[in-house]
This record gives C-alpha cells, sequence and structure tokens, in this order.
C-alpha cells in the first residue's frame, strides 16, 4: 500500500531490524524498511525529515535515466552479457531457444510472444552458474559462508541478504561487466556482516574491493541500460 507526505508517496515493509532504511528504487519509487514496531506517523515523520535528500535523489534518478536504452527483438539488435554487447540473430537449428555462440546471441525465432522469458531465462540460468562461482571465490575473503543462493526477479533491487544469511540476486545482474558483478556479490556477502549501510558495512567492503566506490558509480550510472527492453 503507498502512503503520502506532501507529494511524496513511498511505501513500507516492516522487520527485525534496529533503523530504518530509506531507498529511492530503480524504477523512481521511493520506500522505506522499518523496524516492527514503528507506527505509520514515525514511518511518515522519517520522510518528512529526509524531504530535501528525497528530492535531491529523484532529481538524480530522472537525469539516471534519461540515458536508458531501448530494445527490440529484432535481427541486428544488441544485447549484453558480462558487459559485452551481442548481436541478435535467427536460427533455425538451435536445440536450445537461445544461445550465445560465435559472437552472437542465436535465438529461434524473433517473433515468438515471450522473447523477453526466454532471454531472462537464459540470464537467470547463466547468472545463477556465475554468481555460484563468484561467491565460491569472495567468501573466505569476506569471512562469511552464504546460505541459499538463487538468481530471480528482484524488482528495483540489484541483489538482496536475508536474515537467514539467503542471497538473491536479480537476473539483470549478470548482463554487467564482471567486475561489476563482483561488486554486486561482495556488497551482499558483506551484509552477512552488517544488515545495514553503516560505516562498518563500507570497511568490510573496501577490505575486498578498495575500488568499490568506482565499480559502484559505474552500476549508479550505467545500470538503467541493463535491461532486455526499454
Amino acid at each position: 500500500m503507498n502512503h503520502q507526505v506532501h507529494d511524496i508517496e513511498f511505501s513500507y515493509s516492516k522487520s527485525k531490524r534496529r533503523t530504518a532504511s530509506l531507498f529511492v528504487e530503480r524504477d523512481g519509487s521511493v520506500s522505506l524498511i522499518v523496524p516492527e514496531e514503528l507506527e505509520l506517523a514515525d514511518i511518515e515523520d522519517i520522510v518528512e525529515k529526509k524531504q530535501a535528500w528525497i528530492y535531491r535523489s529523484l532529481a538524480e534518478w530522472k537525469d539516471l535515466n534519461s540515458s536508458k536504452v531501448e530494445r527490440e527483438f529484432v535481427s541486428g539488435e544488441t544485447f549484453l552479457y558480462l558487459g559485452r554487447s551481442y548481436k541478435l540473430r535467427v536460427s533455425n537449428d538451435l536445440k536450445s531457444d537461445l544461445i550465445l555462440r560465435d559472437g552472437h546471441f542465436l535465438i529461434k525465432d524473433t517473433k515468438l510472444s515471450n522473447c523477453a522469458e526466454v532471454f531472462k531465462s537464459y540470464y537467470r540460468e547463466k547468472g545463477l552458474e556465475k554468481v555460484l562461482k563468484r561467491i565460491e571465490y569472495y567468501q573466505g575473503k569476506v569471512g562469511v559462508n552464504a546460505n541459499d543462493v538463487r538468481v530471480r526477479e528482484l524488482g528495483n533491487r540489484w541483489a538482496s541478504c536475508t536474515p537467514e544469511g539467503n542471497l538473491n540476486f536479480h537476473w539483470k545482474c549478470v548482463m554487467a561487466p564482471l567486475s561489476i558483478l563482483d561488486y554486486i556479490v561482495v556488497h551482499e556477502l558483506c551484509h552477512l556482516h552488517h544488515a545495514n549501510h553503516t560505516d562498518a558495512f563500507w570497511n568490510e567492503v573496501d577490505k575486498v574491493l578498495p575500488d568499490y566506490k568506482k565499480r559502484y558509480e559505474w552500476l549508479k550510472h550505467n545500470g538503467a541500460g541493463l535491461d532486455i527492453v526499454g
């Protein structure tokens, strides 16, 4: 359910955390995660106090999304995998609906009504393989052990970490360069140490990826282009 303070619409969810977190999501919506004991009036007060920050963040979101890429499922269109662009080509001799081969994405038929689902399925499958390898590489460096790992649709989040130590990653992550995927993986692994974005959390990220700010900025400015449709 959406609520409103002045002209700011927002939604919220409650968790067992001790502090509230405020987000401007990748679709421009405003959301909060708050402690279970907070009442709506308390949540509205948080939004009121953060009003200036929200306006600045929404203005920045609008600017960053002005360069969003428009893609169509036609031969010659380019789609991303691990940061590289590959042209789409129709091939009638495929055993699978979609494969990456010889520098092209090959698809059985671009007239299929479920082309988007074909790509999402491919990214979920390949994304899980890649994410599991990167977690295996980094979890020892972070000093944690991830529990269940899934690649799925996450709406406007690149990834999430549950209190049980389960990690979820958006299928779009596999479209980013490997260095950016590594940042997303390390970010979530560090949440197994610290649930919130405190100084202690960022110090953990910095220990593993000293250039994490550069990777974060890349994702911030290029994330809108990591999609299969405009």
